[in-house]
C-alpha cells in the first residue's frame, strides 16, 4: 500500500510540474565553441540569459565542429525524439559552403531539418552564415540566396550573420579567421537574440468563436 501511494504521489508530481521546455541548437564549430572553453560560447551563455531573464527553458547544445548539413540532417531525428524541443535553432551550411559542396543539396539538407523539426511541433530559427570573399561573388550570392529561398518557403525566422560586427574585426577572431574568440560571443548572442526570444512566447490559445444563438 505504501508503494502504490509513493508511486500515485510521484505520478502527481511529474504531471503537476512538466518538464522545462528546450531548445535545441544544432551547429558547427561556431555553436561548439571551437577554440574556446565552452563555457565561454554564446550557446552557453544563452542559457545564462535565459536564467537571467526568467525563462524556464533549457538549452540542448547538439553543435559539433565540422559538421555539415548533411550531417545535422543524419542526427536531428533522433534529437527531436530525445529532447522534444520547443525550439531549434539550425546553424549549419558554413561547411558545406567552405568545402564548396553542392547549393542544391545544402539547401535540400537544411530544408529537410526545418520540416522534420516543424512536424514534430518544434519552431524553427535559421542563422545564416556568410562565406569569405575569395569563394568568388557567384558562389557566395547563391549560398546566401539559398537561406533567403528558405525563409521565404516556410516563413521562419532568420539570424542572416551570426558574425555580424564579428568577422571583419580581427581582434575578435581566432588566428584561423574563420572561428571568433571568446570575447566575442556576446555579440554572436546578440545576434541571435532579438530573432530567438520571441519563439519562447508561448502560444496563444485560440479563441473559439462565439455560437450562434439565433438571436
Amino acid at each position: 500500500m505504501k508503494w502504490l501511494i509513493l508511486w500515485a504521489t510521484l505520478l502527481f508530481a511529474s504531471s503537476a510540474y512538466p518538464a522545462a521546455p528546450a531548445i535545441l541548437v544544432m551547429g558547427d564549430s561556431l555553436s561548439a565553441g571551437y577554440g574556446i572553453d565552452a563555457r565561454d560560447g554564446w550557446v552557453n551563455l544563452l542559457g545564462q540569459r535565459l536564467r537571467q531573464q526568467g525563462y524556464p527553458h533549457t538549452v540542448i547544445n547538439a553543435s559539433i565542429s565540422g559538421e555539415t548539413s548533411a550531417g545535422g540532417r543524419a542526427r536531428l531525428p533522433q534529437a527531436l525524439q530525445r529532447h522534444r524541443p520547443q525550439v531549434v535553432v539550425i546553424e549549419l551550411g558554413a561547411n558545406d559552403g567552405l568545402r564548396g559542396l553542392s547549393l542544391t543539396q545544402t539547401r535540400a539538407n537544411l530544408a529537410a531539418m526545418i520540416e522534420s523539426a516543424q512536424n514534430a511541433g518544434s519552431r524553427v530559427l535559421l542563422v545564416g552564415i556568410h562565406l569569405p570573399p575569395n569563394y568568388g561573388p557567384e558562389f557566395t550570392g547563391k549560398f546566401r540566396a539559398l537561406f533567403d529561398d528558405l525563409v521565404r518557403k516556410y516563413r521562419i525566422p532568420y539570424a542572416p550573420f551570426l558574425l555580424e560586427g564579428v568577422a571583419l574585426s580581427p581582434g575578435l577572431m581566432q588566428a584561423d579567421g574563420l572561428h571568433p574568440r571568446a570575447t566575442a560571443q556576446p555579440r554572436l548572442l546578440d545576434n541571435v537574440w532579438p530573432y530567438l526570444e520571441p519563439l519562447l512566447q508561448p502560444v496563444p490559445l485560440a479563441q473559439t468563436p462565439a455560437t450562434n444563438t439565433g438571436h
